[in-house]
């Protein structure tokens, strides 16, 4: 019957001798697809008869008399066929400039691409041996009607069982039918994830059409749960495959690695989600959300891949790589921000990787900024040392030519700058934790530069006092640059005040030490001229005190080539300690004075004094308190009774109110030793310790005599 209803067909096909020339064509087409297909249902009942020669499934029929349901569906296909045409005909004729295809939103609306499953169902399903050859064969549209009619096979055994005795082979059966689904969800499974790369929109859509149809059979017969997991998994998988794909050169064999592979890591992803945008969407149901759920599985893959590839970083051009990708190039316009992406990405979520991961990343960078900043500082003090030290180069000075100064500084600064300007362009967060890092590290650098500094410039006090004074221009030089350090970074104290507060204490211990190793130096030239003062020797000569002045004149020019703070507290310290020393010398008894000597001492140390005064005030310093000491005690040498002396006593004991009862004896004892020959009975001591308790603790902070020993 269904030969001769072809034939019919055909027949009919031959006599449109009126109908226009595209409607010849397309009968001819329906009369071609007619062929084919028998041809094609002759040749799968062979095939399948000799793979189960004793399937009792096979067609014993000949072999060109299709089946009833095989005739059922072809007749039904060639109606679809018939209207299709029909309303072709007549939307062709509405407007001839109108394209027949639909729009990509409508596709799924379209009667042209849905899949009439319940219709197709056969009666009686093919064995399990036939389907599971057909799901190997790839024909998954015969494979799945097969098993729709077996699951309503099983539901009527299963309604018939109720009311007989339980079947034995029912539960094998849906055994059976539960692996055919398997196997068919695997099939399916593949098809997706494959379909990054290349599978016909046709067998993508009739996967979704499957997907979509057993998500709504959960419970019956062969129903499974999360076909649309296994759907996005599959999505998932297939991003996987073509993201982790993309060429990744060794460390050894290409520098720059990190960044190329990144780069071409960026460029796949916009060719994926485009082809997504353009062909994918078009084979799912709307609901299906595909552009959503394949930008998710990029987003997921991409933190999977960044963080394998985060063990593999070991240097800091690679972890900026890594952090310019994923904070800015992965939301730019060159991947997510593409043009050609809009407007489907705008409609997503705003998408960033995780805070966490991100923190993983900038401390990788960190890690790695702090080795090289440290590497970095070394290579500044070698620098130093090949350049400066060891061949004896004479220290710059600044532009304006007024004072000492190193490169140390400016080679520090540019080196922070341009750490924290790198950071910055990735983002603020970033550019604080290196600058952080930055200080922390620079807080080792100070004691790990006098360590160095302090060997190589040693040698230099053991030669000449061209040498000696090359030592003192250096350590002038590099208080100047520490110093001008600190001003360079006090920019960043809003950023990182705790960091920066602790790299200026060292800095300042630094300084100091600097300053106290220069006044100690003079301290050691000046040792053989002072212990000649206060003696008949310097009594009748000044040459030992002029070679104290010279020294002090020499380091006065130390101080106006080193800037301030440093050099005032430089010349207060050497103004102290000139004083200091002098009036040690007095108190140590060395020498007294007889009859008219001690007016001759007297003179002497108010000249003295005077030339001390007026070099001092010259170079700035700020203990103007210390003046008045050379005056008082020449007065009180120079006088000829007890009264007087006594007389002097309170503005000495207020000025100086550390002075002790020992120390004005020996002052008492260099103008005439006979005056103290009975110290305990003498007026002048029993009226100072009287002035002694009642001065109570006043000018107490200024220490002077308690510090002579």
């Amino acid at each position: 019957m269904a030969e001769n209803e072809e034939n019919k067909c055909q027949e009919n096909i031959s006599q449109k001798s009126l109908i226009s020339e595209n409607e010849t064509g397309i009968w001819k087409t329906i009369a071609q697809t007619l062929s084919i297909r028998r041809e094609k249902n002759k040749k799968r009942e062979k095939e399948v008869c000799e793979t189960e020669d004793t399937s009792p499934t096979c067609s014993t029929e000949p072999p060109d008399t299709p089946s009833p349901r095989k005739e059922e569906g072809i007749f039904r296909n060639l109606s679809a066929l018939r209207r299709s045409l029909n309303n072709g005909q007549k939307n062709r004729r509405k407007s001839n400039q109108e394209s027949t295809e639909k729009p990509v939103t409508d596709r799924w609306n379209s009667k042209d691409f849905k899949i009439p499953f319940r219709q197709n169902i056969p009666p009686k399903p093919l064995s399990v041996l036939e389907i599971h050859e057909l799901l190997k064969r790839g024909d998954l549209e015969t494979a799945y009607l097969n098993l729709l009619s077996l699951r309503l096979e099983i539901q009527h055994d299963l309604k018939a069982q109720s009311e007989k005795t339980p079947s034995v082979e029912l539960p094998n059966k849906e055994k059976d039918l539960s692996m055919l689904f398997e196997t068919l969800r695997m099939k399916l499974i593949d098809i997706v994830r494959r379909s990054c790369d290349s599978t016909s929109s046709e067998l993508l859509m009739l996967a979704a059409h499957i997907i979509q149809e057993e998500e709504k059979q959960e419970g019956d017969p062969g129903g499974m749960r999360g076909w649309m997991d296994a759907w996005k998994a599959a999505v998932k998988d297939g991003v996987t495959e073509t993201l982790k794909g993309v060429h990744l050169d060794s460390c050894e064999d290409n520098a720059s690695w990190l960044a190329v592979h990144l780069g071409l890591l960026g460029k796949v992803i916009v060719e994926l989600l485009e082809k997504v945008k353009t062909e994918l969407v078009t084979s799912y149901p709307p609901s299906f959300h595909v552009f959503d759920t394949y930008v998710s599985s990029c987003h997921e893959v991409v933190e999977e891949h960044l963080s394998e590839l985060l063990g593999k970083v070991t240097e800091l051009k690679d972890s900026y790589a890594m952090l310019d990708f994923a904070i800015n190039s992965y939301h730019s316009e060159n991947i997510l921000g593409s043009p050609s992406l809009q407007p489907e990405m705008n409609e997503q979520k705003t998408l960033t990787l995780p805070d966490d991961f991100l923190d993983q990343i900038r401390k990788k960078y960190c890690n790695c900024l702090q080795e090289g900043l440290q590497a970095s500082l070394e290579n500044v003090i070698k620098l130093e040392e090949e350049e400066v030290w060891k061949k004896k180069e004479t220290p710059e000075r600044t532009e304006d030519g007024r004072f000492l100064t190193s490169h140390i500084h400016m080679n520090i600064s540019t080196l922070i700058a341009s750490l924290v300007k790198d950071s910055e362009n990735i983002d603020e967060i970033l550019k604080i934790r290196v600058l952080c890092c930055c200080l922390e590290e620079l807080k080792q650098f100070p004691k790990r530069f006098e360590e160095e500094f302090t060997k190589q410039s040693s040698s230099l006090l053991e030669s000449d006092l061209l040498d000696c004074c090359l030592w003192a221009e250096y350590h002038v030089a590099y208080i100047n640059s520490f110093s001008s350090l600190i001003e360079q970074l006090e920019s960043h104290r809003g950023s990182c005040s705790d960091h920066l507060e602790q790299l200026v204490t060292e800095v300042d211990g630094l300084i100091l030490r600097l300053r106290q190793a220069v006044l100690e130096q003079f301290r050691v030239e000046t040792k053989p001229f002072k212990e000649s003062l206060m003696t008949r020797k310097w009594l009748n000569t000044d040459d030992d005190f002029n070679e104290i002045i010279n020294r002090i004149e020499t380091y006065s020019g130390h101080s106006k080539s080193m800037k301030s703070p440093p050099a005032q507290s430089f010349t207060n310290d050497l103004h102290y300690h000139v004083v200091k020393e002098y009036i040690s010398e007095l108190l140590k008894s060395k020498y007294s004075c007889k009859g008219k000597k001690n007016d001759l001492a007297a003179a002497k140390i108010k000249d003295q004094w005077d030339q001390l005064r007026k070099l001092f005030s010259e170079m700035g310093s700020t203990l103007n308190w210390l003046h008045p000491l050379g005056d008082q005690l020449t007065e009180i040498i120079e006088q000829e009774n007890e009264k007087d002396i006594k007389n002097l006593l309170p503005a000495l004991v207020n000025n100086y109110p550390d002075i002790s009862e020992k120390q004005l004896s020996a002052i008492l004892c260099f103008r005439d030793k006979g005056i103290m020959a009975y110290p305990k009975t003498s007026s002048v001591i029993r009226y100072f310790i009287e002035l002694k308790q009642n001065s109570g603790k006043q000018n107490d902070e200024r220490t002077f005599f308690s510090n002579i020993k």
